[in-house]
């Protein structure tokens, strides 16, 4: 199917920002609401895009969207994201940080924190942190993903397992409505697992796109996780259980 110029630039925005709105791409491109729902109607058909309430959104994965994608992807969101989650870790404490763009957003964070040890396996926040000369980094070594700088295996497993650290700060690629936390490789979920684990306090950062997305592994439950940051506030059944849970949200 040809798309319209309208339309392609509709596919553009929805990979940059993980949803579109009726109402926001009506005053984005000064046309009707109802030109914009024909338009989401045929991205849809074409398998373009997937419609969501009120909008629409990239089409569901097996695997994950591009590293440079996903580094633009909501980058706003992230930064605020990241200085906040930062403002929670204090000086002098030890850290791991694991695989994706909203952990990286958290390593230019922390560029001016003094005493920190950071664990990572990612090549990626190993080389952010270089310009903190207060910052002591243990890379995690294990299999190299080119795509993303990111290391997992055993290999990688084995080495958080020596170490007992004060703060997790993980991400995750989806977030299901019942506050499971999911990604797509099953080797990079088992090191954050055992990341998990090896914290005495556990941090996720994640902007509110991750609602709107799905992934097939599970990493574990927001129930387990001590802080939650991310920008708007998750669904309000979810808002709930976070309480019951005792996890706190902190929107960005």
């Amino acid at each position: 199917m040809a798309f319209s110029f309208r339309q392609t630039d509709i596919i553009e925005l929805a990979r940059q920002r993980g949803k579109v709105t009726v109402e926001g791409l009506a005053r984005h491109f000064g046309v009707t609401l109802q030109t914009i729902r024909r338009d989401l109607t045929e991205l849809a058909e074409a398998g373009a895009l997937e419609r969501v309430h009120g909008g629409a959104m990239p089409p569901a994965r097996v695997s994950n969207i591009g590293y440079a994608e996903r580094r633009a992807l909501n980058a706003g969101a992230k930064d605020a994201i990241a200085r906040r989650c930062a403002e929670a870790i204090p000086n002098g404490c030890s850290l791991f940080l694991n695989i994706g763009t909203s952990t990286e957003a958290v390593a230019r964070a922390l560029l001016r924190h003094r005493k920190l040890l950071v664990i990572t396996n990612n090549l990626n926040i190993a080389n952010i942190l270089v310009a903190n000369p207060e910052a002591e980094i243990l890379l995690a070594g294990g299999l190299l993903r080119r795509s993303d700088g990111g290391l997992t295996g055993a290999l990688t497993s084995a080495l958080i397992e020596q170490f007992k650290v004060d703060y997790a700060v993980i991400g995750c690629s989806a977030l299901d409505r019942d506050g499971d936390l999911l990604d797509y490789d099953l080797q990079e979920v088992s090191v954050s697992q055992t990341i998990l684990r090896q914290a005495r306090t556990a941090c996720l950062v994640a902007d509110a796109s991750k609602f709107e997305r799905s992934a097939p592994v599970r990493i574990a439950s927001l129930s387990e996780i001590d802080h939650f940051f991310t920008d708007r506030p998750p669904p309000p059944p979810l808002d709930t259980r976070c309480r019951d849970w005792g996890t706190g949200v902190v929107i960005a």
